[in-house]
């Protein structure tokens, strides 16, 4: 006969080991989980990415500052930038070629937006490629709906894991898979570094009326809850709502705000069209800041072979109706 105590041991050791388990994965994404290809949300993993919007509240005691909205504003432009030119367009289409020190530098960049590592970003984007708005297709709005395509999918435990099968051009960097591993290292940093910059600011130019909890507010939690509801936006919002210019087999859809929420990625239905642009904006008038920074960084020698919009593409007319 079973002992009760027994069985009362056996299950507090389980919890508390599960526990255990969510709680490294805050810091280690390889400490792994036997329910990762489960839909169920990990709460307890998920209490930083809950705390980073609920520390944004924290502007009611800190104020603001020009110094702060230009931090926050900086912050929110450079990381776009690498999650749209390098997370999405070099890592995800291999749209460009660089090399390795600026891939290494931009793939940095990213990881402090709170967005995990270059490989995880990677393998579900080529994922959602290739079953896009299928059952498949893990943030399609089509299938579950707005705030499990926004937020819900990276939630879960099928959405934290990294199919490493997608990624096998990117698994033979020991340095993206050590930012893949330790995602949360990063965003740390830059949030330690911005309170410090804001004490030292307050100490020698009281002037300017900064300091280390307003630039934490201001720098951190609001720039990265914005920068991250505005990237997965593409997600939640470009499949429903928009024009299509192109009868692609999903549903994605080109919207000029996203686009400029995101420099350039609301113009998706092209990009689902033609992936492997760096372009995504076909026409002249199709905005798109990513471009023009990628075109930027090729002047000066850090990006080259930027791939282009075939021609036949370009000038073709509405075909999706």
């Amino acid at each position: 006969m079973t002992d009760p105590a027994s069985i009362a041991h056996t299950a507090t050791a389980t919890t508390t080991h599960d526990i255990w388990r969510s709680l490294r994965r805050w810091f280690d994404s390889d400490s792994g989980d036997p329910e990762a290809a489960s839909d169920t949300i990990d709460w307890l993993r998920v209490v930083p990415f809950v705390a980073l919007h609920l520390a944004c509240i924290g502007v009611v005691w800190v104020g603001y500052s020009p110094v702060a909205l230009a931090a926050a504003a900086l912050l929110y432009a450079a990381r776009m930038f690498a999650i749209t030119g390098f997370y999405h367009r070099y890592f995800s289409h291999k749209a460009f070629r660089t090399s390795r020190p600026t891939q290494f530098a931009f793939a940095l960049l990213g990881a402090a937006s709170v967005q995990r590592g270059p490989l995880w970003w990677a393998a579900h984007h080529r994922n959602h490629h290739r079953h896009s708005d299928t059952e498949s297709d893990l943030h399609s709005p089509l299938n579950r709906g707005f705030w499990w395509s926004h937020v819900g999918w990276f939630l879960s435990k099928r959405g934290f894991s990294t199919d490493h099968k997608r990624i096998p051009d990117l698994m033979r960097f020991p340095e993206l898979r050590w930012l893949d591993r330790f995602d949360l290292l990063v965003p740390l940093v830059l949030a330690i570094a911005l309170y410090a910059i804001g004490s030292i600011l307050q100490e020698t130019y009281p002037q300017l009326g900064t300091d280390g909890p307003q630039m934490l507010v201001w720098g951190f939690f609001i720039s990265t809850v914005a920068l991250f509801h505005a990237t997965v936006t593409i997600n939640s919002l470009a499949h429903r709502w928009g024009s299509r210019r192109f009868a692609t087999r999903d549903n994605s859809r080109n919207n000029w705000f996203l686009a400029l929420l995101t420099f350039g990625e609301g113009w998706h239905n092209n990009h689902h069209h033609f992936p492997g642009a760096a372009r995504q904006g076909f026409r002249w008038w199709e905005i798109d800041l990513t471009y023009v920074g990628l075109r930027a960084l090729s002047w000066v020698g850090l990006v080259w072979d930027l791939n282009p919009i075939p021609e036949r593409l370009r000038n073709r007319g509405n075909e999706a109706g």
